[in-house]
């Protein structure tokens, strides 16, 4: 039998199978959007400040909220990238693919559903209790890619790998986008404390519902000479024997493992990118929750018809040409990322904090502005409330901070009536003296005052930690130089200046993670493909560790953008290892290796 022969191994799709794949992509995007990049790390940011304000000491170490989110990413992925390879040789030996994707679906589904029970802790857990349950989420989320991920090289042709996986990815945007939907006009519509919950808890039913589909129509794919059950110690014994093996064939899959090293690096910022653009876009530049849904729900829609597009670019220019085209506009949207500021205040209205002077009562007004409530309360210095920078207001003589007052009496203080909608409150006659401290005290906080005098001057300060607040980070000078030269005179708020490159990512974000889990299934022996989507789902979730731990350790030494442009990095050179890769020889390795496997000749 010649090598030409050998891809007749591979066994024509079937429409029902392909759709039931699809529909798991469709089923935990419920997670991968609504909870892990739009609602959650908003809903985390606030209760992490309420907390703790904007720092929490963590051993000896100050740490942002972003800095510990983004090591709780990093844990929950460690755990499964160093066990995927074992359990890949397994699953190879045994029809316990499906098996595994159940079982790990109904943690990550589970946890997700939990993550809606924060609420009924106390104040100072609550944002413990996400992350914990979000880093079993995640456990579950990436176990199961693992086996999800090994189907795919049984579900079709060779020729068929870039349409069934893109296929997959555009379904999971278009489901994703969906639920989406719903959960932002629900935040955007609807009051009370339940709505947060029931986002979580809907997205942890949507993806465990979804998924009995591909449990229903995708069937265990056969292996050749199945060994019989083994115990903990022998299934033990046997992966660390087979993984031996297969670390030493580097040379014969040269081309596949090259590949694997380009997608660590890749892989690793594209995912960064994905986990931490929420929690970055929350904690750095102030995006609302409902401009941060608004912007995930546009990047879905625009990802799902991406994903086909590439479809067809792949068809005409080839799998790793597409790929390539892909990863570079990687590269050069992280880098525009940096660019990303809020605009600077101009009017006395745009402070969260206005006074102003009534000469005639010979009185002093305090408003809020309504964006006040976008800034989650911060840390009151020598004190465990969380009242933010209202405690200087307070201090003048509206009343004193109490333990026993809830936070809803202390938004109506804060100038909020029981609709949540700005008031005015009078300050009674105050002397300079204590404007100037109200002035002084807004410096260090995450808050902007402004004080409007009666001859029509103005007294203002925008806090330190204020997202406005630019020049003190090493490669400020990149988002002030385009903040002035773009956005400013564009009049783009921070909020549209998210959507347009949300948009601009969304159209290479199904085209890459697509083509890359194509081109890799085009490289895998079929009979050995959830061992090498084991060593598969080892570099990418490595990757989705040392991704976010890079970025917290950037912005624990420099700050969050400097974080950002570590992960443009990591893109880059992936893009660049690329040239390395040899997508023919890596197939024809893959045909050569199941010919053998089946006990087929192959002729030279």
């Amino acid at each position: 039998m010649s090598m030409s022969d050998t891809i007749e191994l591979d066994r024509e799709s079937n429409p029902i199978e392909v759709r039931g794949y699809a529909f798991y992509d469709w089923a935990k995007s419920a997670f991968e959007t609504s909870v892990t990049v739009a609602v959650l790390p908003a809903w985390y940011a606030y209760l992490f400040l309420k907390a703790n304000g904007l720092t929490t000491t963590i051993g000896s170490i100050e740490m942002q909220g972003d800095a510990v989110w983004s090591f709780a990413v990093a844990i929950g992925t460690l755990f499964i990238a160093i066990i995927s390879p074992s359990l890949g040789v397994i699953a190879d030996r045994r029809r316990i693919k499906m098996w595994w994707l159940r079982i790990l679906t109904y943690v990550g589904a589970g946890s997700t559903f939990l993550l809606a029970f924060a609420p009924l802790l106390p104040i100072e857990t609550q944002w413990v209790w996400l992350m914990v349950f979000f880093m079993l989420a995640n456990v579950g989320l990436n176990g199961a890619g693992v086996f999800y991920n090994a189907l795919l090289p049984h579900m079709g042709k060779d020729d068929e790998m870039d349409r069934i996986s893109n296929l997959a990815f555009a379904y999971g945007y278009l489901g994703g986008g969906i639920l989406l939907l719903v959960h932002l006009i629900m935040v955007m519509t609807l009051t009370g404390d339940w709505v947060i919950p029931f986002v979580m808890a809907s997205s942890g039913i949507w993806w465990y519902s979804f998924a009995l589909l591909t449990f229903k129509w995708v069937p265990e794919p056969p292996i050749e000479n199945e060994i019989p059950s083994l115990g903990f110690a022998a299934s033990a014994k046997l992966a660390i024997s087979e993984l031996r093996k297969t670390l030493s064939e580097v040379e014969k899959f040269r081309t596949l493992f090259i590949y694997m090293l380009a997608y660590f690096f890749f892989i690793d910022g594209i995912n960064s990118v994905t986990a931490l653009g929420g929690v970055f876009g929350s904690t750095v530049l102030g995006i609302t929750t409902v401009d941060l849904i608004v912007t995930i729900l546009a990047i879905q829609f625009v990802a799902w018809p991406s994903a086909l597009m590439f479809t067809r670019l792949a068809k005409k220019l080839g799998t790793k040409s597409a790929l390539n085209i892909s990863l570079v506009g990687w590269v050069v949207l992280c880098f525009a990322a940096l660019s990303f500021a809020p605009l600077e205040y101009t009017q006395h209205s745009d402070y969260q904090v206005q006074l102003d002077e009534n000469t005639e009562e010979g009185i002093w007004y305090y408003t809020p502005n309504a964006n006040l409530n976008d800034f989650p309360i911060a840390q009151v210095e020598g004190g465990d409330e969380q009242k933010w920078a209202l405690a200087s207001l307070l201090s003048i003589g509206i009343v004193e901070l109490d333990d026993d007052y809830s936070d809803a009496e202390i938004y109506k203080w804060a100038g909020f009536d029981d609709d949540n909608e700005p008031i005015s409150i009078s300050l009674g006659a105050q002397t300079n003296a204590n404007l100037n401290e109200l002035i002084d005290s807004f410096e260090d906080t995450r808050f902007s005052v402004s004080i409007a005098f009666s001859d029509g001057t103005e007294s203002v300060m925008v806090g330190l930690d204020h997202p406005t607040n630019l020049g003190d980070g090493m490669i400020d000078f990149i988002p002030e130089t385009v903040r002035d030269n773009v956005w400013g005179p564009l009049g783009f708020s921070v909020g549209i200046q998210f959507l347009i490159l949300g948009c601009a990512m969304g159209t290479l974000l199904g085209g890459s993670q697509g083509l890359a889990r194509s081109m890799f299934g085009q490289m895998v022996p079929e009979t050995r493909s959830a061992e090498f989507f084991g060593f598969f789902g080892f570099f990418g979730k490595v990757a989705a560790f040392i991704g976010p731990l890079l970025y917290g350790l950037m912005t624990v030494m420099f700050d969050s953008r400097v974080g950002i442009l570590s992960i443009a990095v990591l893109i880059l050179i992936g893009a660049v290892m690329m040239r390395m890769v040899d997508l023919e020889q890596g197939r024809l390795d893959a045909q050569a290796e199941d010919a053998k496997n089946r006990g087929i000749h192959v002729e030279d």
